[in-house]
């Protein structure tokens, strides 16, 4: 019996030393695994963070590649003419500005406006009125401080007069608005000038090629034809940026002189109802 209890004994330790020993390797495999996973995740990662860095330069790469194509088309394109149809764009652009700026500070509330002197013209007060118009600005305050005035004048306060007065100064204020409007067409019609020239002489340069090489191959005439293309598509590209600026222009002082017309007319009935205006 005792050598039975220890043979079980013997066999008992042995199966608890096999069942250790695979747990141990089990939980080895089961770290590799965790291990292998983690240095996979981080590996991705890593690879990811990798794509985003290499990606901004390729964005940054592509904008600083369009510009310098730009450039070099532009230069390409000959520094006679390219340099024509350039100072065609930034006049053409400054007269622009300039417009935009002086219509968008003449533009007022008119209603508001016009609410106010009514007001004033009702109560008598036409020096106050006078001097509300002088200190606002732009074309309806101008026509009506130029109808203010002439209520005001003993001797120039008929509605006949006041009506002409008022129509004068519309028309002196319309071409105002319209002021420099002439140089921005001349330059909407130069560009694209400038750039057919450009064509016509690069197709000369292109003859002149095939005439001293005596073969009309592309390579000869690649140059010329190259010139010419570049000019025409530069002028035509500031004569649309010109006229994208023309039609805004042209828009506002369309819209101030609707104003002007409305305000004449508020005028007109404004000084028919003041005492001081003859019937």
């Amino acid at each position: 019996m005792k050598k039975l209890f220890a043979i079980i004994a013997m066999v008992a330790a042995c199966s608890f030393a096999a069942t250790s020993s695979v747990m141990a390797q089990e939980d080895v495999a089961a770290t590799e695994v965790v291990d292998s996973a983690a240095v996979d995740s981080a590996a991705v990662d890593t690879a990811a963070v990798e794509e985003a860095v290499e990606a901004a330069p390729i964005v940054e790469e592509e904008n600083e590649g369009v510009f310098k194509n730009l450039k070099t088309k532009f230069i390409e394109g000959g520094a006679g003419f390219m340099s024509l149809v350039a100072i065609a764009l930034v006049l053409g652009l400054a007269f622009c500005i300039e417009r935009v700026v002086y219509l968008t500070l003449a533009q007022i509330n008119t209603r508001k406006f016009m609410k106010e002197l009514a007001d004033l013209v009702a109560k008598g007060k036409i020096a106050e009125a006078i001097e509300k118009c002088k200190g606002t600005r732009g074309p309806v305050a101008q026509v009506s401080r130029k109808a203010m005035e002439c209520l005001d004048s003993n001797d120039r306060n008929d509605i006949g007069t006041i009506e002409r007065t008022i129509n004068m100064e519309a028309e002196v204020q319309g071409t105002y608005l319209e002021e420099n409007c002439s140089w921005i067409t001349l330059f909407i019609a130069m560009a694209p000038s400038l750039g057919f020239l450009g064509t016509v002489i690069g197709m000369v340069m292109a003859f002149d090629d095939i005439q001293r090489a005596g073969d009309i191959s592309p390579t000869v005439v690649a140059g010329g034809m190259k010139v010419a293309l570049i000019t025409t598509i530069f002028g035509i590209i500031v004569a649309l940026v010109l006229q994208v600026f023309y039609n805004y222009i042209l828009s506002k002082v369309e819209a101030l002189t609707s104003n002007m017309e409305e305000a004449a007319q508020e005028l007109l009935v404004m000084c028919v109802k003041s005492d001081k205006c003859k019937k």
